[in-house]
């Protein structure tokens, strides 16, 4: 039996990075695959690709023979913000021009469209047993992106959102994908159903509590380590969990300035993010962020308890990664 120091995620991480640097999108129109190459080569953490090596590793030890199929996650995570930043209207992804700045809004949605088809002809290198069955998953999945990703739009348009809807929110746009990427692992290790299953619930409860964590550091955190602009969310005034709390525990008072705020078409923002923390303090938010975020974190590790994995030296790594993340400051 392997234990820890023998699984070297560092190595893991190197070949996935090489296989997606290697992977050929296509040439002509130079137009149509260049933004694809330029957004896959812009970085990022690779993080569900790595859930999905890691999962298949608990019970397998050649995760190099899935290495297309779990990039295929990435590439299809890529085609989501790809299309995502062109209804956002985002200047940038990761530093860098985003596609539909750097070439325009037709060629970004030409080319994510693309990317889907690409993410499909990778998915073709599963077994032919089994693939019926991951395509209705990853289909179902794909299907709750978009879902998420209406809802946020239309989140925007209204003036009050229930927490519970957040949650839904953020649970389709974000997590779901995570809990496929270690079902996906799983699953292509050939996992019981049970342990595929409570490797999906897993992803979505830390899914959800990290986006919890980002509405939490884009408010509280530490201005020099957190890489962008501390209060974003207050000035744009996107709808996270701590605005929902906010408004639902406020008082007259409170509820009347959070309301000025949002309509203000001119404001000094550094104002406008400071009096709105004030007012998160005034109702302890931060540390109800905090308990909502970690009941999720230990929902998902408590799904961990019930696998039956070969190899548990991974499953530490796969824990330890996502304390990591947890624990993250920017």
């Amino acid at each position: 039996m392997s234990n820890i120091k023998e699984f070297n995620t560092r190595l893991l991480m190197e070949n996935l990075e090489n296989h997606l640097k290697q992977f050929h999108y296509g040439e002509y129109p130079v137009e149509l695959y260049q933004p694809i190459s330029y957004i896959m080569n812009l970085g990022g953490k690779r993080i569900r690709p790595l859930l999905t090596l890691l999962a298949y590793s608990l019970y397998k030890q050649d995760y190099k023979s899935i290495l297309t199929p779990a990039t295929a996650i990435e590439v299809f995570h890529n085609f989501t913000l790809m299309h995502d930043d062109i209804m956002d209207k985002a200047p940038l992804r990761r530093g860098e021009q985003t596609v539909h700045e750097k070439w325009n809004a037709n060629t970004a949605i030409l080319s994510g469209d693309v990317m889907l088809v690409k993410a499909y002809d990778m998915l073709l290198e599963i077994d032919p047993i089994i693939l019926p069955s991951i395509l209705k998953k990853f289909n179902k999945t794909a299907a709750e992106v978009c879902e998420g990703q209406q809802l946020d739009m239309t989140f925007e348009q209204l003036e009050d959102v229930s927490e519970h809807d957040y949650i839904e929110m953020i649970k389709l746009k974000t997590a779901v994908l995570l809990g496929f990427s270690l079902e996906f692992g799983a699953l292509l290790a050939g996992a019981s159903d049970h342990d595929a299953q409570s490797l999906y619930n897993f992803g979505v409860n830390i899914g959800i509590g990290f986006q919890l964590k980002d509405d939490l550091l884009d408010v509280y955190a530490d201005k020099a380590k957190f890489g962008k602009q501390v209060g974003g969310d207050i000035m744009s005034n996107k709808k996270t969990f701590l605005l929902i709390k906010a408004k639902e525990l406020a008082n007259s008072h409170q509820k009347l300035l959070l309301s000025s705020f949002m309509k203000m078409q001119a404001v000094d923002n550094e104002k406008k993010v400071k009096e709105v923390t004030a007012i998160y303090d005034e109702l302890n938010i931060k540390p109800l962020t905090e308990k909502k975020m970690a009941s999720y974190f230990q929902n998902g590790f408590d799904q961990l308890s019930a696998i039956q994995v070969n190899n548990p030296a991974v499953l530490q790594q796969l824990i330890q990664l996502t304390e990591d993340l947890i624990n993250r400051e920017k």
